[in-house]
């Protein structure tokens, strides 16, 4: 350690170090591979993190282009409404009154068709970012489960030092492997 900077020990840390020093190969063997199931441990927490933002975010866009879509089909109905303000002006003017109505009433249907347009571009591009999503939040599931079963492990690595029972020291190795592969799905967006 540096001069004037201390390190606080936690329980869980001075039982490691102790057990990793210790003559017993048991408790050796568990320090290092609490230590090992910690790193994955922090790992697939990371990630999980990181799924669960990314499916926030891609919720969060697909709101924002569905309010968007929104606003475009308002827009539109306000168009259909002065277009047919102009269609029934057309209807009771004469001459070049109603020519004017009638041009006004093309201009608004034409104007339509390009809001109609790019409000279902947005509706379609709201519903891709709601796919992608649920998606991530399918990896971030999985991340979570890969997580609860490396904690699992853990706890009994903990348990297999205080018992001394090979038998859960396995079953220790066995959640871990099962959290692993979680991991691995996960990784693999599966």
């Amino acid at each position: 350690m540096s001069e004037g900077a201390f390190h606080v020990h936690g329980p869980h840390d001075h039982a490691v170090e102790h057990a990793a020093h210790s003559s017993d190969p048991l408790a050796g063997r568990m320090a290092v591979m609490t230590a090992i199931f910690a790193t994955i441990g922090a790992f697939f927490g990371y990630m999980g993190g990181a799924t669960q933002n990314e499916a926030l975010m891609y919720k969060n866009d697909s709101t924002i282009r569905r309010t968007e879509a929104s606003d475009q089909w308002n827009f539109y109905q306000a168009k259909s409404s002065k277009q047919n303000l102009a269609e029934l002006g057309a209807t009771l003017a004469t001459g070049d009154q109603a020519a004017r109505y009638k041009s006004e009433a093309d201009r608004y249907n034409k104007e339509k068709q390009d809001i109609m347009v790019e409000a279902k571009k947005l509706e379609e591009r709201s519903a891709q970012l709601e796919l992608q999503s649920e998606a991530s939040m399918h990896v971030h599931h999985r991340w979570a489960q890969a997580m609860t079963l490396i904690q699992i492990s853990i706890a009994l690595a903990a348990i297999t030092l205080l018992t001394r029972s090979r038998g859960l020291q396995y079953v220790s190795y066995g959640v871990a492997a099962a959290s692993t592969v979680l991991g691995g799905l996960a990784l693999a967006h599966i």
